[in-house]
């Protein structure tokens, strides 16, 4: 391999001795070394080399065989052959060239001489200008026909259970015929172990019986090559009855004399062992290998145990067979010595091959056979002994070796193994071959790998002598001084490590040539798997998610997420399926069971690369129940419940819950499992105590985090003896109702408690004052228990023990109980009060003779009404009637003029709160136990003080001019004393002068005041407050501005109709209500200007009705003398007269009625609904600071506003008898809007009031008249927001 410093080249032969030593140690990695390996310089020509007509030794396809002929048609030695050039056929028989040559077929077939002079030894050429082919030499045999001989029926006799033997005597032939052995009917002799028909073809009978005679044993001979069938024996069998039948016959051979036979056998040859016995009974055979293992050979027992057969034999059945004939009488054994020899056969075959001059060729050729073949070579059929002798051609034994080939030692070779049992022969030929240099590698083939991987580019080249290449890179650098890059024997570079430097142009080119390709190597960046799946702890019946999270090279379209589970890919095909691939190639896992618990792997793959991460999920599940419970160390009342814990399914068991099922001796019911007790998941036993006299069931569940397991099986029953009860019930006390009468009861025992038969209660009692120290005494099943003549509320001791038929329970403690109560005999002395604004505190003396135990106290609290100042009543006599007025509203509101208030007990004063100011209030006092109330204490009466009002109930406002505001308010709800007048504070929003202007009041009746000069671009807050002697109360304040005067709209939209123009705008959110005229004009010639009837600017739209269609409009609108308003309209050109009679367009005629109706149908509900307006909250409003006027007014702004005067309307169009035309639209006048607003307030914001007064509208606009069939029905008018005004930012 030559290399420079700038280029990669590989090159056959020895290099230059100025080579650097750094070449010669590369010189194993060239692809053509200067002294290759024998047969390894040989040449295949790629499916992709261009090259046209190339030469080819002939190579025989089809060869004869030997074989026997009968006739003329059997004769046909097949001789076929393939090559370029055509091969030439030619015949050698007996050593003599038969015939002439042919070209193309040299089978050969019988022609018109005598059959007789074709029998010979056959061989047939094939030769073309690059050497010739030979068949190996076959023999053909002739023979005639076979023929039946005219021979009479033998006839035999023999004795029952005699042996005997019929002959078949078939004609001779060198192809040995198949012998059948059948009735005149054709139908098989049956066979058996003791009818068997031998190797030799006759029929043997070990021993006859009675219905062996018959007439017509008939033997077939089947000539296969001669397809000919033969009768050639008949005999006819006569069975006589013998008085020697009862003397039976051990075993003998039909052969006696043979008792050992030797079987030569050529390997894959047929070899058959035959025993044939006879005897009485019939002898049964048994095969053995007596150096060997009869079932480690191939051969096979058939023929009913008479034949040993090997099909196809090998070396590995040589040895010695034995066959034993036994019967009852004795045995017979005959040995046969089976030698396996082999005719030759080929080892090792040489190929047909192609070289480049200059090779040295090694054609192997080994055969093996018994005994060992001798090897001959030939050339073109030619002897190496009959050719002159080749210095460079080495023989030696199945080995030639030829050196240094040219073309001219192109030659079919023959190698030919022969030993005694036969020969074969081999054809192979060498080719040495000149051929042009190409590149078979495709030109600017693109190589794609990522950083950091490995890539081979390819340079396939083929040429005879080899072509010598050399790579390049693209800026000319040695590429052999970078480790990373390595050199292959086919002409392929790899790098390795490979970096994004490496992305570039590589050239590959033949050295001495034009010839060369370019390879384009991109490098991208490697797949990185981000974010891994995690290990995953899943609930069994949940979804788990595996997510994986990883980058890709942008520029590498096409990838692939896998996901496996334990190597193996997961497929889904569909949502429903167990795994699903998310978009984001999440992997879901749906209803997992124990058996999803596994490794799982994601694994990227792009058309470079792939990487994977792996993570497990693991499924935890409910434990199984524990198995094996057992019970053992039983007492009375205590054992050992002992278990095994089932299988935790990956999350470890917490708990166990022993469970019980308990039947009680004392009760009829089966009790239902229970819990007993818990001990951690680490114990596998429990100590237990148990109730005496039941009998009991044991079951254990487990406990892990995802639940608990079934319960388990059931323990054996267990039963515990009875006892003495171990507790006394627990509450006692008594429940006195009546006077007199002392009752006790307590919280029966549960029955399992009882711990026997005969079950009671001990109830036992005495005074507590001492004077009795005796217990008195009684029993009972159950409570309650009742003593008589006990007194009123007298404490007695009580206690109460549990019985049984084996003792009592445990002396109990005693308890206080008392008799009977009744109601307190007198009420509360000592009432009274202590007032502090609304509150007042109330004292009383302690209850005496409450005849019980004392439950508390009650309070009585009743307001009488509000307090007077003579001196001016008449000045707020309005004011106490809006008060008495207000007080039916506010007890509807909740609030109470009496109540009662319960007090504990221990206390003998309490606070009332929430009493009204300036007001008079009585109380009374009562006492209370259990059976009631006692009388109520003498009524103590107080007042409360005069206090501060609270703020006016309302505030509405009223707009008369541009720079005046009248303001309304009503009185406060809580007065709280006499009212002495209120305080008006008003302060403008926007301006930078924070003064607060006063407006004091100092007469109460006066609910209004007019503010003048104020600013009409600005908004006010304005506050009205309350006061009375005891002060000031909070204020009601709200914002608010004055109404501007109004001015004719100036942006119109306008939208022309077939005979109408709607025009339609914004009306000013501050604005009053403006008259205004539309002024329009047809600019075909001789119109004049025409003016629509005075239209209201709150309208918001108007329709100019009666134009004619397709026409041009000028439309303008004047303020004064000046035009406010201009533009343009065209009206839409009528639909084209229908052609024909239009009576008979009925189609048409409907569907313009439909639509009409449709139309009406639509402006009828938006009427409706537009006049109706919406609800308005202003509390709402006011908490935005956005400056609604900025904003277009919408329908839900206009509040339950509505125009006076089109109630009027309403009114008049009912009674209206008539419909007015005209040709203007009708328009309901607005200018009674113009003046005044009149706005109320509550006092949460809400409005109360509606716009009021009435003015006329400029320019002396009149209401006009009801809407009419030919008018358009204008909006219903739209008064402008005052939330708008009183919301302006401050």
């Amino acid at each position: 391999m030559c290399v420079s410093q700038r280029r990669w080249m590989g090159c056959r032969g020895l290099c230059s001795p100025t080579l650097p030593l750094i070449l010669l140690l590369l010189l194993p990695l060239s692809f053509l070394s200067s002294t290759p390996p024998f047969a390894q310089g040989a040449i295949h020509i790629p499916k992709t080399y261009k090259q046209r007509n190339i030469l080819q030794p002939p190579v025989l396809t089809e060869t004869p065989k030997s074989h026997t002929v009968f006739s003329r048609e059997d004769l046909s030695l097949t001789c076929e052959a393939t090559g370029n050039p055509t091969p030439t056929f030619r015949w050698v028989k007996d050593g003599e060239v038969l015939g002439s040559e042919s070209l193309g077929s040299g089978t050969l077939r019988a022609d018109n001489s005598s059959l007789e002079l074709l029998e010979g030894y056959y061989c047939c050429y094939a030769s073309n200008s690059l050497g010739t082919a030979m068949t190996q030499t076959v023999k053909l045999i002739v023979e005639p026909q076979p023929v039946l001989l005219k021979q009479q029926v033998i006839r035999k006799r023999a004795s029952k259970g005699q042996s005997i033997v019929l002959s078949c005597n078939p004609p001779e032939s060198s192809t040995p015929p198949s012998i059948h052995w059948m009735n005149m009917n054709l139908m098989h002799i049956s066979r058996s172990e003791r009818v068997t028909i031998g190797l030799d073809g006759n029929l043997y009978f070990a021993n006859l019986e009675q219905s062996d005679s018959k007439e017509d044993y008939i033997c077939h001979a089947q000539y296969k090559e001669a397809r000919t069938i033969l009768p050639a024996t008949s005999v006819s069998l006569t069975v006589e009855q013998s008085n020697n039948v009862a003397n039976e016959e051990k075993p003998r051979f039909f052969h006696p004399s043979v008792h050992h036979s030797k079987i030569m056998a050529l390997r894959g040859h047929n070899v058959t062992l035959e025993c044939l016995p006879k005897g009485l009974p019939t002898p049964k055979v048994e095969w053995r290998k007596k150096d060997g293992i009869l079932e480690n050979t191939t051969g096979q027992v058939t023929n009913f145990d008479r034949w040993l057969r090997f099909n196809n034999i090998t070396q590995d059945d040589d040895g010695e067979y034995e066959c034993k004939a036994s019967n009852i009488h004795g045995f017979a054994t005959r040995s046969f010595t089976v030698t396996v020899e082999a005719a030759p056969y080929w080892v090792k075959e040489p190929q047909d091959l192609m070289y480049t001059p200059g090779e040295t060729v090694r054609l192997d050729c080994q055969a093996e056979g018994i005994p060992k073949p001798t090897i001959t070579w030939r050339i073109n059929g030619q002897l190496f002994t009959e050719v002159d002798e080749e210095p460079r051609r080495i023989v030696t034994g199945g080995t030639l070796i030829m050196r240094d080939v040219n073309t001219g030692d192109t030659a079919v070779y023959q190698c030919e193994a022969t030993n005694v049992h036969g020969s074969i022969l081999l054809n192979t030929y060498l080719y040495v071959v000149e051929l042009p240099p190409q590149i078979l590698t495709p030109d600017w083939i693109e190589y794609r790998v990522t950083e950091g991987g490995d890539v081979a580019l390819h340079c396939e080249s083929f040429g005879s002598p080899r072509p010598h290449i050399t790579w390049e890179g693209e800026d000319m650098a040695p590429l052999l001084s970078d480790p990373r890059i390595s050199l292959l024997t086919n002409g392929t570079i790899k790098l390795s490590n490979v970096g994004h430097d490496d992305s570039g142009v590589y050239i590959c080119s033949i050295v001495n040539s034009n010839i060369s390709i370019t390879a384009d190597l991109k490098v991208f960046n490697r797949t990185v798997i981000l974010s891994g799946p995690q290990d995953v702890r899943a609930r069994q019946g949940a979804n788990a998610f595996l997510h994986c999270q990883f980058y890709i090279d942008p520029q590498l379209q096409r990838y692939q997420v896998v996901w496996k589970r334990h190597g193996r890919k997961l497929d889904e095909s569909s949502l429903d399926d167990k795994y699903t691939i998310l978009e984001n190639s999440t992997l879901k896992v749906t209803d997992v069971q124990l058996n999803d618990t596994a490794q799982y792997s994601c694994e990227v793959i792009t058309d470079l690369d792939h990487v994977n991460a792996q993570s497990s999920i693991t499924v935890i599940a409910r434990p199984d129940p524990p198995s094996y419970l057992s019970l053992s160390r039983t007492e009375d009342h205590s054992l050992t419940l002992s278990w095994t814990p089932g299988p935790f399914h990956n999350s470890p068991i917490t708990e166990f819950i022993i469970e019980a099922q308990v039947e009680y001796h004392t009760e009829e019911m089966k009790r239902k499992w229970e819990e007993l007790k818990r001990v951690p998941g680490n114990f596998n036993h429990v100590e237990l105590s148990l109730h005496p006299y039941s009998t009991y069931r044991f079951r254990v569940i487990a406990i892990n985090e995802v639940g608990q397991s079934s319960p388990s099986i059931a323990s054996d029953h267990h039963s515990t003896p009875p006892a003495a009860p171990s507790s006394n019930p627990t509450g006692v006390r008594s429940n006195s109702s009546e006077p007199g009468t002392l009752i006790i009861i307590w919280d029966e025992m549960d029955k399992r408690s009882h711990n026997g038969k005969d079950f009671e209660y001990e109830v036992l009692w005495r005074e507590a004052d001492g004077s009795d120290v005796n217990w008195n005494s009684g029993r009972v099943k159950s409570p309650p228990f009742i003593v008589n003549n006990t007194g009123t509320y007298t404490p007695f001791e009580v206690k109460v023990k549990a019985v049984n038929a084996i003792g009592g329970g445990p002396e109990p403690e005693p308890e206080i109980g008392h008799s009977g109560e009744d109601k307190p005999e007198e009420a509360p002395t000592g009432v009274s009060s202590t007032v502090m604004n609304s509150t007042v505190r109330v004292r009383w003396d302690k209850a005496q003779k409450v005849r019980g135990r004392l439950r508390g106290y009650r309070i009585y609290v009743e307001r009488l009404g509000p307090q007077e100042d003579r001196t001016r009543r008449s000045l707020i006599k309005h004011h106490h009637e809006e008060d008495r007025g207000r007080k039916s509203e506010q007890s509807r509101g909740g609030e109470k003029d009496s109540w009662m208030v319960e007090v504990d007990p221990n206390k003998t004063s309490e606070e009332v709160t929430g009493l009204r100011l300036f007001s008079k209030y009585e109380l009374t006092v009562t006492a209370f136990n259990s059976k009631g109330e006692s009388p109520h204490s003498p009524p103590h009466k107080f007042s409360t003080p005069e206090g501060a009002p609270g703020p006016p109930a309302s505030l509405s406002f009223e707009s008369p001019t541009e720079k005046s505001l009248i303001l309304y308010w009503t009185a406060p709800r809580e007065i709280n004393g006499i009212l002495q007048g209120y305080t008006v504070q008003y302060q403008e929003v926007e301006s930078k002068d924070t003064t607060i202007k006063m407006e004091p009041l100092s007469d109460p009746s006066v609910n209004y005041l007019r503010l003048d000069n104020l600013d009409p671009n600005s908004h006010y807050i304005f506050s009205v407050i309350a006061h009375t002697r005891a002060g000031v109360g909070p204020p009601i304040t709200r914002r608010g501005a004055t109404l501007l005067d109004g001015v004719p709209p100036s942006n119109i939209t306008v939208m022309p109709g077939n005979t109408s123009v709607s025009l339609s705008w914004v009306p000013g959110v501050r604005n009053r209500n403006h008259g205004f005229h539309i002024h329009y004009l047809r600019k075909s010639g001789g119109s004049q200007w025409e003016m629509s009837e005075v239209v209201n600017s709150t309208q918001g739209s108007y329709t100019l009705m009666g134009l004619q269609p397709g026409a041009d409009y000028h439309l303008k609108i004047m303020h004064g003398n000046s035009t406010q308003w201009e533009g343009e309209a065209k009206t839409v050109e009528s639909l084209s007269v229908v052609r024909g009679n239009f009576t008979t367009q009925g189609w048409l005629i409907g569907l313009i009625s439909a639509i009409m109706l449709l139309v009406l149908i639509l402006l009828i509900l938006c009427l409706i609904k537009r006049s109706k307006g919406g609800k308005y909250a202003v509390k709402d409003k006011e908490s935005k600071e956005v400056d609604s006027e900025a904003r277009p007014m919408k329908e839900e702004t206009f509040g339950e506003y509505r125009s006076l005067e089109s109630d009027g309307d309403e009114k008049r169009s009912d009674s209206q008898q008539s419909l007015e035309e005209s040709k203007m639209g009708s328009v309901d006048s607005l200018a009674e809007y113009g003046d005044s607003v009149d706005i109320q307030f509550n006092e949460d914001g809400s409005f109360i009031g509606q716009y009021s007064g009435r003015a006329s509208a400029p320019h002396g606009n009149g209401s006009s008249g009801p809407a009419s069939p030919v008018n358009a029905v204008p909006p219903p008018p739209v008064a402008p927001s005052m939330s708008s005004i009183l919301n302006r930012p401050s």
